[in-house]
């Protein structure tokens, strides 16, 4: 017994090593996935019969009262033999991994084989195998919540088939107690040990797969993430060159290209000689994926259509990249040879195909809501209220007859605020100098109209930082003041407006001494439009907005009350911001 069991240990080796190898092929992923059809169910059958062959391959013959040592059992035995086979292993492994019906073809396979060779039992060891697979398989789906069956579960299951063996060799085919002795526990401690192992290291192959796709997964997001600089470019082949860099460097890629729909953008990589910028894109299978929006996969030099003599490329993947479901780019990594595409290479590719896709689709959509949302605040703002026009003009016509040189003055004022706001459409950003010089005008003109009722003082530094802000920022804070803040104030009104520089930082402040915003408002006020309010508008609202999407969240509007009585508002920007561009 003890010269049996060190000969099917010895024998499981090889037999193990040839399940480690078929671990490594990649078909054998869709049966760890349960991805099962009648065709995928068939394959699989058949590869475990075979297994299940070299198990018998691998086994020995008893001969009477000895063992006869064979390297490979390979022809029919006597009838005086008994082919002690290592079958039931694949057998069972088949069962656990495909179900019912891989177990019992994969049984039928082995089976088959163990009735051609002969011997004693052989009656006995052409049924259990089937027999074994078809219970392996039911026994599997009480585990079907499980990805793979534990070792421990494996070893426990792996005691059953020697000993359903042993039964059916006393019941069919009577031998010799002697022999079952000899054979029944190394049977069943090789058996169940084997299948134990095999199932741990099906538990590794699970884990690997699970790691290559995590590190994938991690790589791509990684990249994303990196290449929304280049995305946001509004130049495309800037934003090719930089995306073409990015993948190589990252993927440690052969070379990588980028390109439209009619010609190559961007290169990298070796080949350089001959694969250029500017060239028209030309493979059939280039098109292909970008009018059906699905990677493809080119694994010979003819795929890749290349006319050099000396081009180093044999495989390529084409990864068309959408915008609002139409295909902008085309992303190819090049290979040297077709084996250099693994699984990983695939997922990896299509992932961030995807990501790339979903993050051109978000950008589109944020910068359309800004245009959208810009263009109305900028219409809002360029509307002249009617009333501060009429009052305009009205003041003009009276101070022609006792004023005239002033009347001129403020026409000449009125002129440039309407100038002023007339071009807002057309400028997201304009120089501070011009934003004052639109101020001033206001303010003079309300000053002319409420001379006896309020004091407006504009201070500034004498030289006016170069930068940019919203256009119609400031003048809707003083007129703020002036329409809420001092509505109920008829004389001795004032609103101050200061611009200070602060660590880096532009501060507008814009104050006044009136009644103040109610308590309750105070949070309210620049977060939405207070329609419902006698006190409240468009104003605040439109200009936070404004500022916090053009500038950002650093610049939006804080709003409080005086303990000395009125409220003040103000905001800040940075100094020098090189994203910061207007022109008027």
């Amino acid at each position: 017994m003890k010269e049996m069991t060190i000969l099917l240990f010895e024998r499981l080796g090889l037999l193990l090593i040839i399940a480690f190898v078929l671990t490594r092929f990649p078909g054998f992923k869709t049966l760890l996935n349960r991805e099962f059809n009648l065709k995928m169910s068939l394959v699989h059958a058949g590869v475990f019969g075979l297994f299940g062959i070299a198990g018998t391959m691998a086994g020995v013959v008893i001969d009477g009262e000895s063992v006869s040592h064979f390297a490979f059992v390979m022809t029919a035995v006597e009838k005086d033999q008994l082919v002690v086979s290592l079958s039931l292993v694949a057998v069972v492994i088949a069962g656990l991994l495909g179900g019912p019906i891989v177990g019992t073809g994969a049984g039928l396979v082995a089976g088959i084989h163990l009735l051609f060779l002969g011997g004693v039992g052989w009656l006995a060891n052409g049924l259990v195998n089937p027999l074994t697979g078809l219970l392996a398989g039911l026994t599997a789906r009480f585990f079907s919540q499980e990805r793979v069956i534990s070792p421990l579960k494996a070893l426990f299951i792996g005691v059953f088939p020697p000993i359903l063996q042993m039964h059916l060799l006393l019941i069919l085919q009577p031998v010799g107690s002697d022999i079952i002795d000899k054979i029944g526990l190394p049977l069943v401690l090789s058996n169940s040990l084997a299948i134990a192992i095999f199932t741990a290291m099906i538990a590794i192959v699970l884990k690997e797969q699970e790691n290559e796709a995590a590190q994938a997964t991690r790589q791509a997001l990684t990249i994303a993430e990196e290449a929304l600089p280049f995305l946001k470019k509004h130049h495309s082949k800037e934003m090719a060159a930089g995306l073409s860099n990015l993948l190589r460097e990252r993927l440690k890629l052969a070379a990588v290209s980028v390109a439209n729909k009619q010609e190559v953008l961007a290169y990298t990589g070796i080949g350089d000689d001959h694969h250029q910028p500017g060239q028209p894109v030309g493979l059939s299978l280039a098109h292909e994926a970008m009018e059906t929006k699905e990677m493809k996969v080119a694994t010979t030099r003819s795929q890749i259509e290349c006319s050099h003599k000396s081009c180093p490329f044999e495989a390529a993947i084409m990864i068309p990249i959408t915008e609002a479901n139409d295909v902008i780019w085309l992303i190819t990594f090049y290979f040297r040879k077709a084996h250099h595409i693994r699984p990983v290479e695939l997922v990896l590719a299509q992932g961030l195909g995807q990501l790339l896709s979903n993050q051109l689709n978000v950008l589109a959509a944020q910068s359309l809501k800004l245009h959208i949302r810009d263009a109305e605040l900028r219409n809002l703002q360029a509307q002249i209220n009617p009333h501060f026009l009429f009052n305009t003009l009205h003041l003009i016509a009276t101070l022609f007859r006792e004023d005239p040189k002033k009347a001129r003055h403020i026409t000449v004022q009125l002129a440039q605020y309407m100038r002023f706001n007339l071009k807002l459409v057309s400028n997201p950003l304009v120089p501070l100098e011009k934003e004052c010089d639109h101020v001033n005008a206001y303010m003079e003109i309300i000053q002319a109209r409420f001379t006896n009722q309020l004091k407006i003082v504009f201070r500034c530094p004498e030289t006016i930082p170069n930068v940019f802000i919203p256009p119609s920022t400031i003048q809707p804070l003083v007129e703020n003041c002036i329409q809420h803040g001092l509505r109920n104030i008829a004389s001795d009104g004032k609103v101050e407006v200061m611009i200070q520089q602060e660590d880096g930082r532009l501060r507008v402040i814009v104050r006044d001494n009136g009644c103040g915003f109610p308590p309750e408002l105070l949070n309210e006020v620049t977060n939405k439009p207070l329609n419902e309010h006698q006190n409240s508008g468009m104003g605040l609202f439109n200009v936070n907005q404004r500022l916090i999407s053009l500038l950002g969240e650093e610049a939006k509007l804080h709003v409080g009350n005086l303990a000395s009585g009125g409220s003040e508002v103000s905001f800040q920007i940075p100094m020098e911001d090189p994203n910061l561009k207007g022109g008027f």
